[in-house]
């Protein structure tokens, strides 16, 4: 397994990384969790060293199970999680102490002294980018955090965290299917120095040639409440797909 660095940073990890989202639902329901710790572990066995997981998959149940996994191997590997989800009220929240109180679960959660790369999951409108890097700057200088990164933020944004504390990733939706990052995250990222992790580079199954217009999936899919989703975005895609 070949390894890079994100960005000029010394955060090394696995060129292919594992999401561990699904392994507590989000395409089907859950699997079975003995089988999603041996899954994990074979893939340790195989090179990749770089797992992300975050505080609102299966509503911390999904930090418990790589926790569980990876706890045998903890020195080996770079295990990454996000926060930024109101778990009282709903919605979003980034405030500062509302951050460094839910990050003393995940550390429990994660079986971890401190979080190698903790991403934003989702930019809160409702507060300062700014403020949310100075509370991970904090974490960061108290040893709770190595690494602060972002999720879906724009290239504005991620100038504003990047001025506070240094952003090491940046995570977004990206594939064949989903470019948009090319128009100016990517660019924004490569002068400032900063990774670039992407999800979904398999267009969420869509580019994996198994999902055509009358592919149904179930309600506890997350598919089924995307708009490229939907039979008639599927069946235009795949009409433009053909004309190629």
């Amino acid at each position: 397994m070949q390894k890079r660095k994100l960005g000029n940073s010394n955060l090394e990890v696995s060129a292919l990384g594992l999401g561990c989202m699904s392994m507590s639902g989000g395409y089907s329901l859950s699997p079975d969790r003995q089988e999603m710790i041996a899954l994990i572990r074979a893939a340790v066995e195989r090179g990749v060293t770089f797992f992300d997981t975050a505080q609102v998959y299966g509503r911390f149940a999904n930090e418990e199970l790589v926790g569980e996994a990876l706890a045998p191997v903890r020195d080996q590997v770079v295990i990454a999680t996000k926060f930024g989800h109101d778990f009282d009220k709903g919605g979003l929240n980034s405030r500062p102490e509302y951050i460094k109180r839910m990050i003393e679960g995940s550390l429990k959660r994660l079986r971890v002294k401190a979080i190698d790369l903790f991403y934003q999951h989702r930019v809160d409108p409702d507060v300062p980018i700014e403020e949310v890097a100075g509370a991970v700057k904090d974490l960061i200088q108290q040893g709770e955090v190595k690494h602060f990164g972002l999720s879906e933020a724009s290239a504005q944004t991620i100038r504003r965290a990047h001025a506070v504390q240094p952003v090491t990733a940046v995570q977004s939706e990206y594939s064949l299917w989903w470019r948009r990052p090319e128009e100016e995250v990517l660019p924004a990222l490569e002068e400032l120095g900063i990774g670039f992790v992407p999800f979904s580079p398999l267009g969420k199954g869509f580019l994996t040639g198994t999902i055509d217009e009358n592919t149904a999936f179930d309600s506890t899919d997350i598919r089924s409440t995307i708009p490229r989703f939907t039979p008639e975005a599927r069946k235009m895609t795949l009409a433009a797909k053909g004309a190629l």
